[in-house]
């Protein structure tokens, strides 16, 4: 199948109202509205073939993702697919390191930020071209190509390329096994849609009543507010739940579980190095796509670190899945104390929803990266100035900021 050269580049500033019913709501963030910087990118190869990424946003600056996608694309657009992926750490260096926008960076805020949905939108295009879902793609890659794929600059203290390959090699090792039990089994989940902090009590009750009827068993509450509300809430589940269901909170020996907003692969190498986190909590849309995560997922292999993704928004479900099942095949090799955050909202504005059986996410079979959302909902949640943006990206010359 032909790649085809990259011929254009929109972006969409897409916003959901969630703030209306206080779902994601957090200590933290009291009024998020669900939004996403949402990437095409468009080839000129004769299927018409397209890449679909995006990065996760609360509403409000989501606009400035966008403009840092715009200033970026000068990087992406005429570019062929094989150029790219024959050098993809080559690539994620030109996005990451570009003289002047690494300024506002280095691979940190909204210009790390939108490297990711315009990664995110490239692995998606490799993947559909190869006819696999992006974790397969992965499972299915010769590890020294797959390593060719992460820039290790700032990181060989704590992980050598050298030491990397001996992972995966020792990974190959049992990994038809693991992929079967994948397929057959899925992927353990937990649930967070049940308890989001600005959720009175009676819906409370009524979540946890209908979680438990689908088979959930794993339980997340957002805490933070107030101590003693905290409490309340939190024996209020817990009588809910029964006994026998884990609940994502000790009263005692309580683990760190972080990177949800880590900004890079070099805060989590300083974290692992620290030994100050008990879990890992990659991010599809925060780090700089799969290239920057598989980097994070080796160093966790390394320091004997359970990856417990954070997930939920807008697609992070659809894309960390891929990551964590490809984890679990070729890297971890384990599923002792771990287990992927599942939300269960927004996921009907994408083409390849999540499936969720028995309470574990069953592996994407359609090609990409699940990345894909459908037109009509990018139509209807469009704010005003994404179509500025898409308008902007349509001429190439307009981006070229260089």
């Amino acid at each position: 199948m032909a790649r085809g050269r990259i011929t254009a580049l929109t972006v969409s500033d897409v916003r959901f109202p969630t703030s209306l019913d206080h779902h994601g709501s957090d200590a933290m963030h009291p009024d998020p509205d669900y939004s996403a910087a949402y990437v095409v990118i468009q080839t000129d190869a004769p299927d018409g073939l397209k890449g679909y990424g995006l990065t996760f946003t609360l509403g409000k600056g989501t606009e400035v993702v966008a403009c840092a996608i715009g200033a970026l694309s000068a990087h992406v657009i005429n570019r062929d697919l094989d150029e790219i992926i024959s050098d993809f750490r080559g690539f994620y260096r030109q996005l990451t390191s570009d003289g002047q926008l690494r300024w506002i960076g280095p691979e940190k805020g909204a210009v790390h930020l939108a490297t990711a949905a315009i990664l995110n939108a490239v692995w998606d295009l490799w993947a559909k071209q190869e006819g696999k879902p992006l974790w397969k793609l992965l499972v299915d890659m010769d590890p020294k190509q797959l390593l060719s794929c992460i820039d290790f600059r700032y990181i060989t203290d704590a992980l050598t390329e050298e030491e990397a390959y001996t992972i995966l090699q020792k990974g190959l090792v049992g990994k038809k096994e693991r992929e079967e039990q994948m397929l057959k089994y899925g992927y353990p989940a937990y649930t967070t849609s049940c308890a989001w902090l600005g959720y009175p009590d009676q819906q409370l009750k009524q979540l946890c009543t209908e979680a438990l009827k689908d088979g959930w068993t794993r339980f997340k509450v957002k805490v933070g507010a107030d101590l003693q509300d905290d409490i309340r809430r939190c024996r209020l589940i817990r009588e809910m739940i029964g006994p026998e269901n884990i609940l994502a909170l000790a009263l005692l020996g309580i683990g760190v579980a972080t990177g949800e907003q880590c900004h890079n692969r070099v805060v989590f190498k300083q974290l692992l190095q620290a030994q100050a986190l008990s879990y890992v909590q990659i991010d599809s849309c925060r780090l700089g796509s799969v290239n920057e995560n598989l980097s994070v997922l080796l160093m966790a292999k390394k320091f004997q670190i359970p990856v417990c993704p954070h997930a939920g928004g807008v697609g992070l479900c659809e894309l960390v899945q891929h990551l964590i099942i490809f984890d679990y095949i070729s890297i971890s090799g384990s599923l002792e104390n771990r287990m992927c955050e599942y939300v269960d909202h927004l996921h009907e504005h994408f083409k390849y929803p999540v499936v969720i059986k028995n309470a574990s996410y069953m592996p994407p079979q359609a090609p990409g990266y699940s990345s894909e959302m459908k037109e009509d909902s990018v139509r209807k949640y469009q704010f005003p100035q994404g179509e500025v943006w898409q308008k902007l990206l349509s001429d190439p010359q307009a981006t070229n900021m260089s």
